[in-house]
């Protein structure tokens, strides 16, 4: 299967992007740019929350497309590694950018301020 993706201001530097394959558990409609923990019993990814206890509270990677996986688990692509515009970040719960950053920058990702061509921040 071919990777593919656009990067709509998601991708904020020049870092390497690496990619996979993960398996996001059914019940979920994930964006683009949601950051994902894996679920510890499964192997399987879902959306990123501090106030888990599944192996999900960790975070793991971000996803490059949307990955609709409402009606059943679904495979989809994300970025292990990169730097990624921390205002199209989307977290569970109350969770932010700030949260997962220090765990996020141990596996050479990086959330990033940036600044659009029209001087607006995001």
């Amino acid at each position: 299967m071919a990777e593919t993706f656009t990067y709509d201001n998601l991708v904020a530097g020049a870092f390497p992007i690496v990619t996979k394959e993960v398996t996001v558990l059914s019940g979920q409609n994930l964006v683009k740019g949601t950051a994902i923990g894996i679920v510890t019993a499964s192997g399987k990814a879902k959306i990123n929350d501090s106030a888990q206890s599944d192996g999900t509270e960790v975070y793991y990677a971000v996803t490059l497309e949307a990955i609709d996986a409402s009606a059943a688990d679904k495979v989809g692509v994300v970025a292990l590694s990169g730097e990624f515009n921390r205002e199209k970040l989307v977290f569970g719960g109350t969770d932010t950018y700030a949260t997962h950053e220090a765990a996020a920058r141990a596996l050479s990702t990086f959330f990033k301020a940036v600044v659009d061509t029209d001087g607006v921040s995001g």
